[in-house]
């Protein structure tokens, strides 16, 4: 069996995100580990106020994309 860490909330978020049944998406400017970047956010109300829940984040200079064996991608 193949190691992963896609796990089903991702597959979930990816499904939503590319299948058009859902709208509440937005671009959002952030940072991760200190480093400017950008993510893919769900957009919900809980009352009065919005829920921001990330989805997925770009790319960033420091990160590096490897596999299982810790080989780049």
């Amino acid at each position: 069996m193949t190691e992963t860490h896609i796990t089903p909330a991702h597959r979930e978020a990816f499904s939503a995100l590319t299948g058009g049944e859902f709208t509440n998406f937005a671009l959002l400017s952030c940072f991760i580990d200190g480093q400017p970047s950008a993510a893919i956010v769900a957009v919900t109300r809980d009352a009065a106020d919005y829920v921001l829940s990330p989805l997925f984040v770009a790319v960033t200079p420091d990160m590096v994309l490897t596999d299982h064996d810790g080989r780049r991608a």
